[in-house]
């Protein structure tokens, strides 16, 4: 008998999660985007006619959310046309605060299956395909969760079976001797002999293929959530049987992370900055962070202040990246006539431009003098 499944592999939902730089408004729909994503996963299961979705590892941000986001979470997964099968990751494993442990869980619709153990799930209404999954009972597992539940099951040429498990894989992780990261090895032998025919992995947030059969993936995360993410907003498409392995990646958020380096050295680097932030899309969907390095006058110090200003109140956030920023402001001859100061302002203004050579507060504050007096006295070009 020929047995096929065609389910979408989602993971990282992470509903709950915030961000400090973020306004309050913006946090808000940064939220909702991630309870919005839910709905999108069932609307994209419906048009690619899924059997099921599963979601491998931290569906929740961890353990401690307030009733009214699990009580949102749980109805838009009431709303999903398909089963739903849950692993606990990392973020909300199964410990004794766990999510799926709440009342608000227990009852929830019974399409909305939480992967409790390692025993196999039937998918209802598919014949000869089943789940099993790796989930997470303390945030720091002592052993690979993964090997544990591989070197468990036996092969099968019966059933098609999905595996689902959350971690790092150890040809991908920068530490491989953590005892709970995934061994690629076993990993492949089990896809070999039979024992599953699907890994769908977790915790990695952009789509990656790891090892060589085609059957071993990242899904992404269904939202971005950080800058560093190289391919986010995703889920898969996976189209399985024995003889064969085809996933399709599947847009399903629309949040971005940017982060951009750039030189300024007059006004022109200025113009081109400003141009390329006017041309970002959807910025109330985007956090932008700059770093900037070079050397500007005070005049064009202002300008940029005023531009970066005026666009945060446009994005989900925009800041600039201290860490690689090294702006020198060197006010010039222009600066200066353009203020036309006298008497004790002009004194104060070229006691705080010699300080400023050495003292970045006094360049803040030379930065700030030069704003005061050109708001009260209208633009400096004039």
């Amino acid at each position: 008998m020929h047995r096929t499944a065609r389910f979408i592999h989602s993971s990282d939902w992470q509903l709950g999660m915030t961000r400090a730089f973020m306004s309050d408004e913006a946090a808000a729909r940064f939220s909702q985007a991630r309870i919005d994503a839910i709905e999108q996963l069932g609307a994209l299961a419906t048009r690619h006619r899924a059997d099921f979705i599963v979601v491998a590892g931290d569906v929740f941000e961890s353990n401690q959310l307030s009733r009214a986001t699990v009580l949102r979470a749980i109805e838009a997964m009431k709303s999903l046309p398909v089963p739903v099968f849950l692993l606990p990751g990392n973020h909300d494993p199964l410990d004794g605060t766990s999510i799926f442990s709440t009342a608000e869980f227990m009852a929830a619709a019974p399409h909305i299956v939480v992967i409790r153990n390692s025993e196999p799930i039937a998918v209802p209404g598919i014949a000869g395909v089943e789940i099993v999954g790796a989930p997470w009972r303390t945030k720091h597992p002592s052993s690979d969760l993964c090997a544990r539940l591989l070197t468990a099951l036996t092969p099968t040429s019966s059933k098609l079976r999905v595996a689902v498990a959350h971690g790092q894989v150890d040809v991908l992780a920068p530490d491989a001797t953590r005892p709970e990261i995934i061994d690629l090895a076993t990993v492949e032998a089990a896809v070999h002999d039979g024992r599953i025919h699907y890994l769908a992995l977790g915790d990695r947030h952009s789509v990656t293929s790891v090892g060589g059969s085609g059957r071993v993936w990242y899904c992404g995360a269904p939202v971005a959530t950080a800058f560093d993410e190289v391919d986010p907003n995703k889920a898969l498409l996976v189209e399985l049987d024995e003889a064969g392995c085809k996933t399709t990646p599947l847009e399903v958020g629309d949040w971005h992370f940017l982060a951009e380096q750039r030189h300024l050295n007059g006004p022109e680097d200025l113009r081109q900055l400003a141009d390329w932030i006017a041309s970002i899309k959807a910025k109330d969907r985007t956090a932008l962070k700059i770093g900037l390095t070079g050397s500007i006058s005070l005049r064009c110090a202002a300008e940029l202040d005023q531009l970066l200003s005026t666009q945060a109140e446009l994005f989900a956030s925009l800041r600039r990246r201290e860490r690689t920023s090294n702006l020198t402001i060197i006010p010039d001859s222009l600066d200066e006539d353009s203020l036309a100061l006298s008497g004790y302002a002009r004194q104060a203004w070229q006691e705080l431009q010699a300080e400023a050579v050495k003292d970045p507060v006094a360049e803040d504050a030379l930065r700030l003098f030069y704003r005061l007096v050109v708001s009260q006295t209208g633009d400096a070009s004039q």
